[in-house]
């Protein structure tokens, strides 16, 4: 199928990007990368009146490091990320994460931003957003907000971002040198849609976990954190006992979604096992 009829802009600015959303009113549509917008076009899932492409607009695309903090623009493409020393250094499971996602051509087009603002109930980015308590920073009519991971993704494609909104920053706190971390995923093939991923961050103080963090991907209608996982880990540490009741608890937490690729049950059993194999990895000693 091709897509319906829409208008095309090509603005060079943020501020000219934001004047056309105003002048469509809620009915015209971010391009990034257009790996997902362009194929939900195609089939006519969705029918803007217009599409702002945002490929020219040179300030978008940056990857700055700002005290412990890595700023990075919307525009910059994962296959950047996925090669940059910094990310390597400072966001070590940005950088893992990136190599779940989908194929090169994917990585190749697709954008940070892109991915979050789409907020795919399996991606791995809005996940690892969400594991390293991050932010974005978001420009509209009514001028600039930070957004938390926790308040940014809702449902499934569904952000606390307005239809006259652009994301303009992301932002990753720099990972501490003494934490370790762990994606894993289930999915039918490699690059296929997660149907269950968990990511883990472990900040270690001796012997103690001083912080844990999970996130899931693909288990509901939006990636969340494992709180209740993540508060064994820290009052409990990391001995066997404690890692099987984390793995319960993140089973118990998810509101699993039920499709052609896993019921209720399977997804939350998932959970459970994914839990319980990530934090077992990031434990692991660095080979």
């Amino acid at each position: 199928m091709k897509p319906a009829k829409f208008e095309y802009h090509a603005p060079v600015s943020v501020g000219e990007a934001l004047a056309i959303l105003e002048r469509y009113d809620g009915e015209a549509r971010l391009l990034a990368g257009g790996q997902s917008l362009v194929p939900m076009m195609n089939f006519r899932l969705a029918q803007p009146r217009a599409i702002v492409d945002l490929n020219r607009i040179p300030e978008l695309a940056f990857i700055e490091e700002e005290g412990e903090v890595v700023r990075i623009g919307p525009m910059t493409r994962q296959r950047r990320l996925e090669f940059e020393p910094r990310i390597a250094a400072k966001l070590p499971l940005l950088r893992e994460a990136l190599r779940w996602v989908g194929h090169l051509p994917t990585r190749s087009r697709g954008t940070i931003g892109g991915s979050i603002a789409h907020a795919d109930p399996s991606a791995e980015i809005p996940m690892v957003l969400q594991t390293m308590e991050g932010e974005i920073v978001a420009r509209g009519p009514q001028g600039e907000r930070r957004i938390p991971a926790r308040d940014l993704f809702h449902a499934a494609l569904t952000t606390s971002l307005a239809p006259l909104e652009i994301i303009t920053e992301v932002r990753f706190p720099a990972m501490p040198p003494q934490s370790a971390h762990a994606i894993e995923e289930f999915a039918r093939r490699k690059g296929d849609f997660a149907i269950a991923a968990v990511a883990v961050m472990l900040t270690h103080d001796g012997e103690r976990c001083a912080k844990a963090r999970l996130a899931t991907a693909g288990v509901g209608p939006a990636s969340i954190r494992l709180s209740d996982a993540e508060a064994v880990l820290e009052q409990h540490g990391l001995g066997e006992a404690a890692i099987a009741e984390a793995a319960d608890k993140a089973a118990a937490q998810v509101d699993p979604v039920s499709d052609l690729n896993g019921s209720v049950e399977y997804r939350r059993h998932l959970t459970g096992v994914l839990t319980r194999r990530a934090i077992l990895k990031a434990m692991a000693p660095a080979t």
